[in-house]
């Protein structure tokens, strides 16, 4: 396996603070990164690393809790959409074997009295650590503002007004997940950590994991590691971008692998944010990016609709 750096860095700052030169430059850089690898790493995202730090230690906190408590928290009918999800029960698409993972899953916020507020469950407090889910709240919020930033840049590569996704993801149906990945204790049932995958939404950006694993599958097929620096976030591409760009931004085949035997007893944990639109956006493929070239490869459907067939796939919903 290679340990070198496999995907480019951006600044989001020249984006949101820069000169017209440095903005472009930046849409050029993450716009190709997109559509040759599908992921890239973000510096100068602001989002706070002592708030990124505070929910580590409360997610640590409710990890650490007996069995019989977190699945208290485990909300039969939300296909884990909120609270708690136990060890071993999500799989990749096409595997039948459960990840070796339990994780916890905090969504959108809607006012009282919103037309949406019906369409989201409430998220699931946990009594036992207080202040849990209301950091993963504001960690949400913080994640959802760089998220709408590198939208912009996107929708200005594919030649679309800046501000095409930012109805769409306003009050979206975006999943914040802390993952926990226990020690491996016997050797596994050709289980990894996360089996290869790629993800539903349009972006996911995740935070430095508390240990390595995360490798991409490059296009001539070989498993490269994913090694951010310090205070970096990792940006890939999801199938609801790749889809709505009829496959020119490449959402990437990825996976965690289980440490070195030696290392089986370090636990990992990581914190995704998978950025999602609200269920009525046309997923249709953009005109430009049908070409004869590249021909429409899917028929129309809604995130929602989307969203419904994936969650069955990986064994979330009946």
């Amino acid at each position: 396996m290679s340990k070198k750096r496999n995907i480019p860095v951006v600044d989001l700052r020249d984006f949101t603070q820069g000169t017209p030169r440095q903005r472009q430059s930046f849409v050029d850089e993450l716009g190709k990164a997109f559509h040759e690898i599908g992921f890239v790493g973000v510096v100068g995202h602001g989002i706070p690393q002592q708030l990124v730090d505070k929910f580590y230690d409360r997610a640590q906190a409710f990890f650490a809790l007996p069995e019989e408590v977190k699945r208290k928290y485990e909300i039969e009918g939300l296909a884990g959409q909120r609270g708690y999800t136990s060890f071993g029960k999500e799989h990749a698409k096409h595997s039948n074997v459960g990840d070796l993972k339990e994780f916890f899953q905090i969504g959108q916020e809607v006012p009282q009295g919103h037309p949406l507020r019906k369409e989201y469950p409430d998220n699931v407090h946990v009594a036992e650590v207080p202040d849990f889910v209301a950091t993963g709240i504001e960690l949400y919020w913080q994640f959802e503002k760089a998220g709408a930033a590198l939208l912009r840049g996107i929708a200005l590569y594919l030649d679309l007004p800046e501000d095409y996704f930012d109805d769409p993801i306003t009050y979206g149906n975006s999943i914040l997940r802390a993952i926990h990945y226990p020690p491996i204790t016997q050797e596994p049932k050709s289980a990894i950590r996360a089996e290869q995958h790629e993800d539903i939404n349009l972006i996911t950006l995740l935070v430095g994991a508390s240990a390595g694993g995360l490798q991409i599958l490059t296009k001539e097929g070989e498993w490269v590691d994913v090694l951010p620096e310090h205070d970096e976030i990792v940006i890939n591409v999801g199938d609801m971008l790749q889809r709505l760009t009829n496959d020119y931004l490449k959402s990437t085949t990825h996976r965690v692998v289980n440490p070195p035997r030696e290392e089986w007893h370090i636990p990992r944990l990581s914190i995704p944010f998978f950025l999602h639109p609200r269920s009525e956006m046309d997923l249709s493929c953009l005109p430009q990016c049908v070409s004869e070239d590249r021909p429409l490869a899917y028929s129309p459907i809604t995130a929602g609709e989307y969203l419904d067939e994936r969650l069955r796939e990986i064994g979330l919903k009946e």
